[in-house]
């Protein structure tokens, strides 16, 4: 069981805000990365440990990617969700820079029937790495820019940077 001490944080500035980055010590891994007002983001706990120097990797790349010098994170990951939003979570790391995709190509690509598409949106929606698991390319089956727990504004944001809109 994670305790509140086993988390380590810090805070980046970005052109879209804020970003919040959590850490398991023992690994270096990121666990979540969320933005102010981010729907499901975190906020800094009592008993979390504020530890810059081990996002260094993290700060450098997220810094690259803004810049619009790097097109993929090659970060050490953990998430703990369930094994429907792990498959659903790899998917999206599928996704390439520039490129967008949808819900039902997500449900697809992991096997899930087209019943499950609402599924994929929950799961996408509970992402806890924005950016770097890129939930901010998979667009509506039209078109439309669909929901983002970070804020539509930054979803556009993002989708421009990457050139896909």
């Amino acid at each position: 069981m994670t305790t509140p001490t086993d988390i380590h944080w810090t805070e980046l500035d970005s052109p879209v805000g804020s970003l919040l980055l959590t850490a398991d010590p023992a690994t270096g891994a990121l666990t979540s990365l969320s933005v102010p007002g981010q729907k499901g983001g975190r906020t800094v706990q009592d008993g979390w440990r504020h530890d810059p120097a081990l996002f260094r990797a993290a700060d450098e790349q997220l810094a690259a990617y803004f810049a619009g010098e790097l097109k993929e994170f090659r970060l050490e990951l953990s998430t703990d969700g369930s094994e429907f939003r792990e498959r659903v979570w790899g998917a999206l790391d599928d996704v390439p820079y520039g490129a967008t995709t949808t819900y039902g190509e997500i449900a697809a690509r992991i096997g899930a029937s087209r019943a499950a598409v609402r599924a994929v949106g929950g799961a996408i929606g509970a992402n806890p790495l924005l950016i770097v698991r890129p939930c901010h390319r998979v667009i509506g089956a039209d078109g439309s820019l669909t929901g983002y727990a970070g804020g539509l504004d930054r979803k556009v944001r993002l989708l421009t940077l990457e050139g896909s809109l």
